[in-house]
């Protein structure tokens, strides 16, 4: 299974959400391995820091796309290399789009499908899902809501209801190498975390 994690807009914590959802495959008992290949190379740095700390299990990072793929990818690209989105593209079974709650990225994700079409061919279109990413933390937001009505909108997207709240943990996981639900098992990020892999992964092994 190789699942794509990409939009035409930066900032909308992609990296992030990559590190987060390898390590909670990886709890599953998969086999990952994350492919890093946005310039920045942000994921590849919180790997060093997992390894450097001692934390175990070690997350697997490369930063080029193999030819051949085996156990559980996750892609991480950034739109500076458009050559490597559009290769990670043709190559995924499925695209995930993280959508923080503006306009702007909504119009960002329509840029996106399209180049999503341009790649692949008719009848070959992965599963391509969006979620709301750094939603506002209160829970009767405007802009969420708008945001998951475009979302809902844009073909072919699947809109996913779960999304991940704009929290502290989030920003301290990066940073200290460790998962959410390593950091707080019981708190509220790791259970957003938890109800979003089980919606991108559903029936998938």
């Amino acid at each position: 299974m190789l699942t794509l994690f990409a939009n035409f807009k930066g900032g909308t914590g992609k990296s992030t959400v990559v590190f987060n959802m390898a390590m909670w495959r990886i709890a599953q008992g998969q086999d990952v391995t994350v492919c890093d290949l946005d310039p920045q190379r942000t994921v590849s740095d919180v790997a060093e820091i997992r390894a450097e700390d001692g934390h175990e299990p070690v997350l697997k990072v490369v930063n080029e796309l193999p030819k051949k793929l085996e156990g559980d990818w996750l892609i991480d690209v950034g739109t500076s290399d458009m050559d490597a989105v559009r290769a990670a593209i043709r190559a995924c079974d499925q695209i995930v789009i993280p959508i923080t709650p503006s306009q702007a990225d909504i119009w960002a994700t329509q840029q996106f499908l399209e180049i999503i079409a341009e790649e692949c061919p008719k009848g070959k279109m992965p599963l391509v899902m969006a979620f709301i990413n750094r939603a506002d933390p209160h829970p009767r937001s405007r802009e969420n809501a708008e945001t998951l009505e475009a979302i809902e909108m844009l073909d072919p997207i699947k809109a996913l209801p779960e999304k991940l709240v704009q929290r502290l943990a989030f920003r301290r996981s990066f940073s200290e190498g460790l998962a959410v639900f390593e950091l707080e098992p019981s708190g509220k990020a790791a259970t957003e975390l938890e109800a979003l892999a089980k919606a991108i992964y559903r029936k998938r092994k």
